[in-house]
């Protein structure tokens, strides 16, 4: 008679350990949900009825489009770090403009500074 061979029970694999996000990441995450949360008030206040809600609701989903393919921690497109910051800075930039095309200069330069600030030191922590 044969045995059948003993398979030895597979070990469970180990969970993944993921590193707690920084205080800079949490600012980078609020920076980028106040961008579309600007676009989305741009696009509903200062277009005319049928287009506020098409560019109301076009405008942060193109911005957030753009942030999946190029910029988030798990981006379809492995792209340059230097074409990542770019487009961040685009998205930031888009932002900016808005506020001031709304009337509010000095909320969207407020806004653009620590943008561009956090996410330079974003950028510097994650090239290192």
């Amino acid at each position: 008679m044969s045995e059948t061979p003993r398979v030895a029970p597979k070990a469970p694999p180990e969970p993944v350990v993921r590193e707690r996000p920084s205080v800079l990441d949490v600012l980078a995450f609020v920076c980028l949900l106040f961008a579309f949360v600007t676009l989305a008030i741009w696009g509903f206040s200062t277009w005319p009825f049928p287009w506020n809600i098409v560019v109301g609701i076009g405008a942060p989903a193109v911005a957030i489009l753009v942030w999946a393919l190029f910029v988030s921690p798990r981006a379809v497109f492995a792209v340059h770090p230097f074409i990542r910051a770019v487009v961040e800075l685009l998205v930031y930039a888009s932002a900016t403009l808005a506020w001031w095309n709304m009337g509010l200069t000095w909320v969207g330069l407020g806004y653009g500074v620590v943008a561009v600030v956090v996410g330079a030191l974003a950028g510097r922590r994650r090239l290192a």
